[in-house]
């Protein structure tokens, strides 16, 4: 049986456990427990998926409560997924961040997995690489 908890009070080390076990480490700087660390306490709405006393998923978010939730990550332990276990994490933290609308950007694996569970594309979403500064390029 899942159990759905709310809140980043999480150790570090079983954070970044998950994360090489969902394949989401591949993505992130896993081998930086600062880096790791910081992430999971500056995120103002995180929403786990235990089994036991195994954190078999994660949501990580950033909102302002009102116009936007940024998920940052959706993780869920390869042997967990399919499930229903991160429909069950977007669902939480959709409701926990009313009204506010869900944004998030796919991992290339992923692509597809976003419009079956009701998701729409966005085509105007932009990044900005940390060593890149803003202004004009050339």
């Amino acid at each position: 049986m899942i159990r759905y908890e709310m809140g980043n009070d999480l150790d570090p080390d079983v954070f970044i456990e998950l994360y090489h076990a969902s394949t989401l480490g591949r993505r992130r700087p896993v081998e930086d427990r600062d880096r790791m660390t910081a992430m999971l306490r500056n995120a103002n709405l995180v929403v786990t998926a235990w089994e036991g006393e195994q954190l078999v998923g994660l949501a990580r978010s950033l909102t302002d409560f009102t116009y936007a939730t940024y998920v940052a990550d959706l993780a869920v332990r390869e042997s967990h997924q399919r499930m229903g276990i991160g429909v069950e994490l977007l669902r939480r933290t959709q409701a926990a961040g009313a009204p506010a609308m869900l944004v998030l950007l796919a991992a290339p694996a992923a692509v597809d997995y976003y419009p079956g569970i009701g998701f729409e594309r966005h085509g105007s979403a932009w990044t900005l690489p940390a060593h890149r500064k803003p202004g004009k390029q050339g």
